[in-house]
């Protein structure tokens, strides 16, 4: 199957804690006492070494997507951004934000691309799906044995660029800002997860998206780098993804000022340099 789009893709959660009593025993109703007990299990399970919450136990506040076009010319391949935005309405509601990430995906059969997509993002998604009872079924039986949005190895399906970086394992797995640090992108600037529930704690649900939503150019712009790498695009075709970019940025900076400063951190990071000499 050849997809005719790219979907790139992050997504934004907290604790659970409406799963603290049945996860803890824990059945206060301060949200940051069901959070500690669910900290505090992981790092009973973990004997101490990680007090992030296993997959199941996220809800997922946010996801963000840029969508593009491919053109293909024999191996080559061209990319031709369409948007770049955020699921879910004014308020929040995950079962809608979800359902809408499913139905969208499902319609256009894209190939997936993510930073650590393949071993939470996705995940989380399932799991949530699964809490909600929301149907995916394209998900699991698109494809074939070797080519599948569920095989690891069939990048042309789903891209993890943590997973492709790292020779799948092979080598260290570093963080997408560290990556971006080495390419001269932006990378995470004012917000990081750490501050993301707190965040939702004070309403700033909108907040949270505009900083999903470069965490998706970050994404975005290491996939460039990559397909450039292995020879997917040419230069020019590199040049003239990342020339799309800089204009869409540029024509939706006065309505989204985040995109704006995104465009003034990467400026910083890549010393004015956006295209490839």
């Amino acid at each position: 199957m050849q997809h005719q789009n790219l979907f790139v893709f992050d997504i934004e959660t907290v604790p659970d804690t409406d799963v603290a009593p049945n996860l803890t025993g824990e059945t206060s109703p301060d949200v940051e006492v069901r959070r500690q007990a669910i900290e505090q299990y992981h790092l009973d399970v973990t004997d101490g070494k990680n007090s992030f919450p296993r997959q199941p136990f996220h809800k997922v506040v946010a996801i963000s997507f840029l969508a593009a076009e491919i053109e293909r010319d024999g191996g080559r391949e061209a990319y031709h951004l369409r948007e770049l935005r955020s699921g879910g309405e004014t308020g929040f509601d995950e079962a809608k934000l979800l359902q809408g990430f499913f139905t969208y995906v499902e319609r256009m059969k894209p190939r997936l691309v993510s930073f650590n997509g393949r071993t939470f993002d996705l995940p989380v998604l399932k799991y949530r799906a699964m809490v909600h009872g929301i149907s995916a079924p394209w998900l699991h039986k698109s494809g074939d044995k070797w080519n599948s949005y569920g095989y690891r190895y069939a990048t042309d399906w789903h891209c993890d660029l943590l997973d492709v970086l790292s020779d799948f394992g092979a080598s260290a797995r570093v963080k997408l800002n560290e990556v971006c640090a080495a390419f001269g992108f932006a990378g995470k600037f004012g917000v990081d997860g750490s501050m993301v529930a707190e965040m939702i704690d004070n309403g700033e649900i909108e907040a949270v998206r505009n900083y999903c939503e470069t965490d998706v150019l970050n994404t975005y712009l290491v996939y460039l780098r990559y397909q450039l790498h292995v020879g997917t695009l040419t230069k020019d075709d590199y040049n003239a993804a990342v020339a799309g970019l800089v204009q869409y940025i540029d024509s939706e900076k006065e309505a989204r000022p985040y995109l704006g400063d995104f465009m003034e951190a990467w400026g910083e990071a890549s010393n004015n340099q956006f295209i490839l000499e």
